[in-house]
């Protein structure tokens, strides 16, 4: 038994290495494939006038990078094309500026944005998530609520929408309940103010 202990180590051993070998070099694929399309695009739009769905992809690409300027002027580009695409990759296209000014604290801009892209797509559920988020930056926590629920009414299974909601609520129960103890607890006289000091 003592013999085959080293055996069963290396085995063991080299099953890891293998394991986590495939994972980085499938990693290592992935990223190669996503920086030479990022490359193939940058370099034809800088040549030459691209299709909206070029701008849309570089422009994710970038704010993947976080590189949110650039993809905010190349999104922008996109839309300026929208004459040749659909509304909901329009609406994919103004939900991709929305996080881009999200991303910038341009709240107002995520907002018009996130709207527009609801407005050609009223049943796009990642824009009215977004746009939840925007007025829960914004500390507009009844429009949060309101727009989490109206996700909901979307897509009755959308977690997200479930969960924020759920957690805004809470927390303005628990505020409601704060104000309520402090506004019901009496206020001390002139004369035991003076006492005390």
């Amino acid at each position: 038994m003592e013999n085959n202990l080293p055996l069963i180590y290396l085995s063991v051993l080299i099953v890891l290495l293998l394991g986590s070998g495939f994972f980085v070099v499938r990693q290592i694929i992935k990223t190669r494939k996503i920086d030479n399309r990022f490359n193939r695009l940058q370099n034809k739009l800088q040549k030459e006038k691209g299709t909206a769905q070029e701008y849309y992809e570089l422009g994710s690409l970038l704010l993947d990078k976080k590189l949110y300027i650039q993809a905010t002027k190349l999104l922008l580009k996109g839309l300026k094309e929208k004459d040749s695409i659909e509304p909901e990759n329009q609406a994919l296209i103004y939900n991709a500026l929305g996080f881009a000014y999200f991303a910038q604290e341009q709240l107002e801009l995520a907002i018009r944005h996130y709207k527009d892209a609801i407005k050609l797509y009223p049943t796009y559920t990642i824009a009215i998530n977004n746009l939840a988020n925007v007025y829960e930056r914004k500390q507009q926590i009844a429009k949060a609520i309101e727009t989490y629920e109206e996700s909901l009414t979307v897509d009755p299974n959308n977690a997200i929408a479930k969960r924020r909601a759920e957690s805004l609520r809470k927390r303005v129960a628990g505020t409601t309940e704060k104000s309520t103890e402090q506004s019901e607890k009496p206020e001390k006289s002139e004369k035991s103010q003076k006492s005390q000091a």
